[in-house]
């Protein structure tokens, strides 16, 4: 493609006079440039790729798109200047790509808890429906059902346009994508078209990032705000930032809800360890799902599957047949009669989730164990609140090491520990081997107790001193229940 074909399609800039090469690739990180490549420098959080435009030259790229001009004498470069080089990524990956994401229909999930699970979910329905689709998702991407491995939540721009073109290329109709607050802030979402975004909850979390929690409620708004009205806005009325998402939509709004009247509403009427019986609009249906929390996240999978035009039978003959996500409320039993769930609840309020439909469900008939620990350099303050929701709600409480990175495991678990009242800390063991913790809660648990192992869910390593050491709850917990 010519420089000015692509730059015309995204509205990304000028292009600059008598220079109009032709492009072999795009780019935004220097050390893959080549021979004709257009490279985008992006001032991330870390590096400023601007630094690195002289090195993207010496590579190869035959044009730069910046936000201010670089000290480079270069005739045989064009220089695109724009004032936001992040949005015009977002806007030439999409272009470069064949703009796939106006090929399909693209649903968006945003909020704290449930994004995995609500576009998995989602993903797994309109397959079951006969559909080709495609995921976008912490755990894994795929392309119809071909696996590809994630490393963020939301990929860069130049990533998911290369998936979505494949998504495309293998006849996909639909795909699913979790949207986070840190893609919509880093403007990883430009140039997508949406057909709908579904919001799930806020609480507490990316502190560490965003700073306050309105600055946090304002990325996740943005992402609705910039809905086209062909889209859908899909959001929970039970939330107490749900109506404010809907505040400047152009897109037709939507609530599902629990508790008021809503255009999908549910009723939780039955619980057990292995399911739930609900009432979804009028209608009886049996789940494969624990808890108050996933009776939220299934009514978003029905509404959202409403939105896009799917068969209302249907939808929920599919919905009756689907199974958790991995690492999310997955449960593991014991020959001894122990429950074991894990799960990725990392944040004070998707602890309390878990932990509340764990009581409810046994209500009383057994002790709760909860092995639990935090992310390092992440949000300090929301470590004692985690500590203190999971005493709360436990019998027993073992504080261990979670993903510590570049922090001391001890320091984290004892900014925990701070959270604990006197008699809480009665309950508690501070254990910080991981492996150990869980051997222990195994070894404390008696026929008809719960053990709730919390915060890595599907993660399958330990991130310490920025090495990824293997490490997989659900394995280690088969590997002492056999033993």
């Amino acid at each position: 493609m010519k420089l000015s074909e692509i730059l015309n399609t995204a509205g990304a800039g000028e292009t600059p006079e008598g220079r109009n090469p032709d492009i072999a690739d795009i780019q935004s990180d220097s050390r893959l440039v080549k021979a004709g490549s257009l490279f985008v420098a992006v001032k991330g959080t870390v590096v400023d790729g601007h630094d690195y435009v002289a090195k993207a030259v010496e590579q190869g790229a035959v044009a730069v798109v910046c936000e201010h001009p670089v000290e480079l004498e270069r005739d045989d470069v064009a220089f695109v200047t724009v004032p936001d080089s992040a949005d015009a990524l977002g806007r030439i990956a999409s272009a470069w790509y064949g703009e796939p994401s106006r090929r399909m229909t693209l649903v968006g999930v945003t909020g704290t808890n449930g994004k995995t699970t609500i576009a998995t979910l989602l993903y797994n329905l309109f397959r079951k429906l006969g559909y080709r689709a495609g995921l976008l998702s912490t755990v894994c991407n795929y392309v119809d059902d071909k696996a590809f491995p994630t490393e963020h939540t939301t990929p860069d721009p130049i990533t998911i346009n290369r998936l979505m073109a494949m998504m495309v290329d293998a006849g996909c109709e639909y795909a699913f994508m979790e949207v986070s607050s840190h893609a919509v802030d880093q403007k990883r979402i430009s140039g997508l078209s949406f057909a709908g975004g579904v919001f799930t909850n806020l609480t507490r979390d990316h502190l560490d990032y965003h700073l306050t929690v309105d600055n946090y409620l304002k990325a996740k708004k943005s992402f609705f705000d910039n809905l086209p009205p062909s889209a859908f806005a899909l959001t929970n009325a039970d939330d107490k930032s749900g109506q404010v998402m809907l505040q400047n939509t152009a897109a037709r709004k939507l609530t599902y809800s629990l508790r008021t009247m809503a255009d999908f509403k549910g009723k939780i009427i039955e619980s057990h360890l292995d399911g739930t019986e609900m009432d979804i609009n009028g209608r009886d249906v049996f789940t494969h799902f624990v808890g108050r929390f996933n009776a939220y996240n299934l009514l978003a999978v029905y509404g959202a599957a409403m939105a896009i035009g799917a068969d209302d039978e249907e939808a929920l003959v599919a919905l009756s047949s689907l199974f958790s996500v991995s690492g999310r409320f997955e449960t593991i039993h014991s020959p001894k009669g122990v429950t074991l769930i894990v799960d990725y609840a990392h944040t004070p309020d998707a602890l309390e989730n878990v932990l509340n439909s764990i009581n409810e469900v046994i209500d009383g008939n057994g002790r709760v164990i909860t092995v639990v620990g935090a992310g390092g350099n992440r949000d300090k303050g929301k470590r004692p609140l985690m500590a203190k929701e999971a005493a709360s709600k436990s019998d027993q409480l073992i504080l261990t090491s979670d993903n510590p990175r570049f922090e001391e495991p001890d320091d984290i678990i004892g900014d925990m520990y701070a959270g604990l009242t006197a008699s809480d800390k009665e309950r508690t063991l501070c254990i910080t081997d991981r492996k150990q913790a869980i051997k222990t809660a195994i070894a404390l648990a008696k026929k008809g107790d719960v053990i709730l192992v919390a915060g890595k869910g599907h993660e399958d390593y330990q991130d310490v001193k920025g090495v990824k050491y293997h490490f997989d709850d659900r394995e280690t917990v088969r590997e002492i229940f056999n033993s």
